[in-house]
């Protein structure tokens, strides 16, 4: 039977609690207990006038940023409407039902303005790791460091050539915002100063993007968010926008870890990374430092022939020289130089030789140098930390280890698929950053939420 035709006829009152409509086992909820941003007012003073019309509660729209990342609606017009809708994201944000909803503009104006200035969207994220060091989450025994492609907000369209692109014919005061960040990040070590090589081609929009190719597909612009967490339950400890080259990546290992130490106290056992980080001075700054380099060294010694390599050479630290295993001695100098020139090169690499007559009447000499009068061997100057990691890379705990780096991967998956951040919206470096660093304090709350949820309430029969 058909039933009536139902028809909503308003009331002149309704009694109502945004309270009652949200569920007990919502995300925001639990994100709602441990978010603490009752001094955010206090932090932010600084940077406002003391004159003129009232601005919009700097917590209210931290609130809607939290909501957007935590939930995938990057996009400030798109969160507005969403906020506007949805009552579960109108009482995380602390606002009545009459209560408006600030325009979008009102994001742009404050992140470009006082939250960069007061690096408000870094103490987030500090918050967030401070907590879990409080709560037991983060030991400190074990961090895992690795980097992720980022498409930035670019295209091969609006680029120029290496050869056509010159940076010192650009107006500053006539620039686009994420050109003047370019200009001004030129002797940033995570940016321009990362390498004297020219990328092949310079986006217009976000000069300070990295032209790539290295998903081995079509290339593309893009940035890299470079993370360091706790292993023990992939907590984000610290974040750091960089190029998408190598060399910025490990600086950025570097930095977080200095900065981890300084704000947190937190000095790691051991450090987890793969290959891209095994390079010599990256090894030897973490073993300077008494961190146990869990990382794949980047070797080139192997050869393809068959003859002997450096592993089949002993090193005699104490006498400076190579044994070669027919009991011959390699050396780099045999004797005094008077001049200082003729000593080493200063680069960071130092040749070991035999003596030309040794060689010529050695019985393995086809299994050593075939096509050549002796044999010499390069050693780096951090050489002696590549063979702790190559030592460390025989243990049980090395094993595990490699298990553990898994972690960082899965949340660079969460990142992507479940934040939707696969494509950057702000652009140069401080619009990354701002990106990077929300997206971060979005995983740990999520991360949080999940191991404190809200507690429940048992329904009435």
């Amino acid at each position: 039977m058909l039933g009536p035709r139902q028809e909503a006829q308003g009331a002149l009152f309704y009694e109502f609690s945004i309270e009652g409509h949200v569920p007990q086992d919502h995300l925001l909820r639990s994100i709602d207990r441990i978010v603490d941003l009752s001094d955010i007012r206090q932090y932010l003073a600084d940077f406002y006038s003391h004159t003129g019309r009232p601005p919009i509660d700097p917590e209210l729209l931290t609130r809607m940023l939290l909501v957007g990342y935590c939930l995938g609606i990057r996009p400030e017009r798109r969160l507005c409407e969403e906020v506007h809708l949805n009552l579960a994201y109108h009482w995380f944000c602390r606002r009545d039902l009459t209560d408006a909803v600030p325009d979008h503009s009102t994001f742009s104006k404050n992140r470009h303005g006082r939250f960069r200035e007061s690096n408000l969207l870094r103490r987030l994220l500090e918050a967030t790791a401070a907590c879990s060091i409080a709560e037991g989450l983060v030991s400190g025994q074990r961090f895992a460091a690795d980097a992720s492609l980022i498409e930035a907000d670019a295209n091969k369209q609006n680029s120029t050539p290496k050869e056509d692109w010159d940076h010192g014919t650009i107006t500053p005061d006539d620039a686009p915002r994420a050109v003047r960040e370019y200009l001004g990040a030129l002797d940033d070590a995570a940016f321009g100063a990362a390498t004297k090589a020219e990328p092949k081609f310079t986006s217009h929009s976000g000069p300070s993007s990295q032209w790539t190719a290295a998903r081995k597909g079509p290339a593309f612009f893009a940035y890299s968010t470079n993370y360091l967490i706790g292993t023990d339950h992939s907590i984000i400890v610290d974040v750091e926008a960089t190029r998408s080259i190598r060399k910025a990546e490990a600086g950025a290992v570097r930095t977080m870890l200095d900065r981890v130490k300084g704000g947190f106290g937190q000095h790691p056992e051991r450090i987890i990374a793969d290959t891209a980080y095994g390079s010599g001075p990256m090894l030897g700054w973490l073993v300077g430092r008494k961190i146990a380099p869990h990382i794949p060294v980047i070797d080139r010694a192997g050869r393809t022939d068959g003859t002997w390599t450096r592993a089949d050479f002993e090193w005699d630290a104490e006498n400076n020289q190579y044994i070669c295993p027919e009991g011959q001695e390699l050396k780099q100098f045999r004797r005094n130089y008077s001049d200082p020139n003729r000593g080493p090169t200063g680069k960071g690499v130092a040749k070991y030789r035999a003596l030309k007559l040794t060689c010529q009447s050695c019985p393995s000499k086809a299994r050593c140098c075939p096509s050549m009068d002796f044999r010499s061997i390069t050693r780096e100057e951090h050489e002696d930390a590549r063979q702790i990691a190559r030592d460390i890379a025989k243990t049980k705990q090395y094993g595990i280890s490699m298990k553990l780096r898994k972690k960082i991967e899965m949340l660079f998956a969460h990142l992507k698929r479940i934040l939707g951040l696969g494509r950057l919206r702000l652009r140069g470096p401080c619009g990354e950053n701002d990106e990077f660093l929300l997206a971060a304090t979005a995983q740990n709350l999520r991360k949080l939420a999940k191991i404190f949820p809200a507690p429940q309430q048992t329904r009435k029969a």
